[in-house]
């Protein structure tokens, strides 16, 4: 009897203890600790209990993960539910176990047949799929307790058994929501029923979104329509704007996967990704963004920020509204409009005016104004920022790359390179601010060469930045005095100091006598200072080129053992090492095989970009890399190496690419969003004038659709990034 039975605990342990627990495995390896977390889950000590539960969802159920372990602990938290033990916390862990998992292929062999008529062994997530289906006549039986939060969890749980339990949990779910009277249980209910029967449960759904129903029906049944692919009607328009603000509606709801409704439901429909479905969203959060509730707009400009990363037309479209809200909220800019403004770019002009005026004023509020401003009107901004360089600590970022240097910089601006020269003498050692400077002034070039002196005289107070400011701003008349310094601070200091002095005097000048013998010394292992040794010491070597031949047999000692097990900076080391002997000697017979066991390896976690800098340095070294060129088409087939490894062969073994073949692979990668820069740009090398028909109409859709191909980056980062691609795009069907 649920939540009543006698729990006998002695046959619970023994039961535990016959599994063979260590051979199982979780998210951090071994399950032995499985056993005590569900014995503690299941005692009286409530501390202990808590405890245990928070360790089952670290180790179990993953951040929505699931593993081997967690199908074989189902049956025991489903003994627990059933004793009346916490009984909430357990269903909630089966639901989320059920959630991670997937329905089970017929075809392969379950944990209770691991020969299978198809010889194949279940997946991890299939096999917790599984486990969570034979407990659904504890599920559906919890649905009728007498405890409201009960049947909230096992509705939400029954609704993640999918195709294999939806035979028995549908008709169950339908007969419980006939006669339920709680809200919050009638709402799992309801988005139970569609997530298991989209199409049986839509039109029940859309009968409840009228005011007659309770709130948090309404917006589960808003959310299931939209879900279950019913068109978006004005009913469902004005139901959602009826019932704004939506999050509180849903925090005490157990379906987290819909925890932020508005969001939710506009992705839902832009996904969808038909002008109807757009301008549907559009004229939703034009709507929630004009509210009088401060609430209801905050939660509209959250999701505009989402709109304007997924929608290339978003921003233009949303504009006014934020606007608006910006101007309802006041100088405090409690919805964040403000800073939702700055994401818009130059669609965001007309908000100019508003941003400029609150820049003006103090405190946080007047710098995020300008920080939006930077984006929206560099020009203008210009000036602001120059008035009070100091006190803009958030304006001056987005002003110098903004984060991860993605977003534009602001122009040149002859008085804010005036108060940078200032901010220069006042610097103080440590933070960011020296290497913001840096940025902004390499941004500028010679156009920021009268800040020589301030550079000159912040150099030994911040080396490692501004040494590179200062070759990237030097004049050829000040040359001299530049070279003299940084000749200066080759010799005292810390040796990444003296490094970092020395490799920007090779840069600016090409005198490389004082780098050779601090190469020297960090290939011998003696540089300390940096993870990054072997690299940066091959990468300034090979910069320098045949004149650091005395720096060969150093190289060749770095290199790693080529049978050994290397992690990802260990090939990274090699990579430039094999780069370095090539540059320095002319010849390729060491860097083939370097290259070829770096290629040869994709085995490892987080091996992309290595890889990658593999086929570019394959790239690198041309015709005689041609060996390489079998590795190099293992990889055209996985989108993220498909432009490295396209352009390798390109350079190393032109005449076995099929041109069409790789073009659309190219194109494949592109409208994945898996390095679309990289495979553009090798489009463009190849020649886009030979594409096919079919090629060229994909590659104008990349321009011309309005789903973003940048999906992921930095906050702040996305729309700006796909806008530069676009840009990209079409430059390159210009030149076709």
């Amino acid at each position: 009897m649920i939540g009543g039975m006698d729990f006998d605990r002695a046959p619970f342990h023994a039961e535990l203890d016959a599994l063979p627990w260590a051979s199982y495995t979780h998210a951090y390896g071994s399950a032995e600790d499985v056993p005590g977390a569900l014995r503690a889950l299941a005692g009286d000590d409530d501390a202990a209990a808590h405890e245990a539960q928070s360790e089952l969802y670290g180790s179990i159920l993953h951040q929505g993960s699931v593993y081997e372990a967690s199908a074989h602990a189902v049956p025991f938290l489903a003994r627990i539910a059933a004793a009346g033990i916490r009984t909430v916390d357990a269903l909630l862990l089966i639901g989320g176990i059920a959630e991670g998992g997937t329905d089970p292929d017929p075809g392969a062999a379950s944990g209770s047949d691991p020969a299978g008529t198809a010889g194949v062994r279940e997946s991890d997530e299939a096999a917790c799929r599984r486990a969570v289906v034979a407990q659904l006549p504890l599920l559906l039986a919890s649905v009728r307790h007498e405890d409201r939060a009960v049947r909230q969890a096992a509705a939400w749980a029954a609704g993640w058994t999918g195709t294999a339990g939806a035979g028995l949990a549908v008709p169950a779910l339908r007969d419980r929501a006939a006669v339920e009277a709680d809200p919050l249980v009638r709402a799992e209910l309801r988005t139970s029923l569609v997530e298991l029967d989209p199409e049986g449960s839509a039109p029940a759904a859309a009968g409840a979104i009228g005011p007659d129903s309770p709130p948090e029906l309404r917006l589960a049944a808003v959310t299931a329509c939209a879900d279950a692919g019913l068109p978006w009607t004005r009913g469902l328009h004005e139901a959602v704007l009826e019932l704004l603000p939506l999050d509180p509606l849903a925090a005490d709801r157990y379906d987290h996967s819909r925890g932020e409704p508005l969001h939710d439901i506009s992705v839902t429909l832009l996904e969808r990704d038909t002008e109807a479905d757009r301008e549907a969203v559009f004229a939703l959060l034009d709507a929630a963004l004009r509210s009088d509730d401060p609430e209801a707009r905050t939660e509209a400009v959250w999701v505009a920020m989402t709109a304007c990363e997924l929608s290339r037309s978003a921003p233009a479209r949303l504009a006014p509204a934020l606007l608006a809200a910006a101007e309802a909220d006041g100088p405090d800019d409690g919805s964040g409009a403000l800073s939702a403004l700055g994401r818009l770019g130059a669609r965001g002009a007309l908000a100019a005016d508003l941003l400029a005026a609150r820049a003006a004023g103090d405190g946080d509020p007047a710098d995020r104004a300008l920080e939006a401003l930077v984006t929206v009107d560099p020009v203008r901004a210009a000036s602001l920022l120059a008035r009070d360089l100091e006190r803009r600590p958030r304006a001056f970022q987005a002003a110098s790359g903004g984060p991860g240097d993605a977003l534009p910089v602001i122009p040149y601006a002859s008085e804010l390179l005036g108060a940078v020269r200032r901010r220069l003498a006042t610097m103080r050692p440590g933070g960011t601010t020296p290497f913001r400077v840096t940025a902004l002034l390499a941004s500028w070039g010679r156009e920021a060469s009268e800040a020589v002196p301030e550079l000159l005289a912040a150099l030994p107070s911040h080396p490692l930045p501004l040494t590179k400011a200062l070759v990237a701003v030097c004049p050829p008349g000040r040359r001299a005095e530049v070279a003299d310094a940084l000749r200066e601070r080759t010799a005292t200091g810390p040796a990444h100091e003296r490094f970092a002095a020395a490799r920007a005097l090779h840069e600016l000048t090409g005198d490389h006598g004082p780098l050779l013998p601090l190469l020297a010394e960090r290939l011998a292992g003696g540089g300390g200072g940096s993870d990054q040794l072997i690299r940066e010491a091959a990468e300034a070597a090979a910069a320098i080129g045949p004149a650091a031949a005395s720096l060969v047999p150093a190289l060749r000692a770095a290199l790693n053992s080529p049978g050994g097990e290397r992690n990802n900076p260990q090939m990274d080391d090699d990579i430039a090492v094999a780069v370095a002997l090539h540059r320095i000697t002319g010849g390729v017979a060491e860097s083939v095989p370097v290259l070829a066991g770096v290629l040869g390896d994709r085995d490892g976690l987080w091996r992309r970009w290595t890889l990658v800098r593999a086929a570019e340095a394959a790239a690198g070294l041309g015709p005689g890399a041609r060996p390489l060129a079998p590795v190099l088409r293992t990889l055209l087939t996985d989108p993220r190496l498909t432009p490295a490894a396209a352009l390798a062969l390109h350079a190393v073994a032109p005449e076995e690419l099929d041109t069409g073949h790789v073009a659309g692979l190219l194109l494949d990668a592109a409208e994945a969003g898996e390095a679309p820069f990289a495979a553009v740009d090798a489009l463009m090398v190849f020649g886009t004038d030979g594409l096919s028909a079919e090629h060229r109409a994909r590659l104008t859709e990349l321009a011309e659709r309005d789903g973003r191909v940048v999906r992921t980056g930095l906050d702040g980062t996305v729309e700006i990034t796909d806008e530069r691609l676009r840009a990209r795009v079409s430059a390159a069907l210009r030149g076709a």
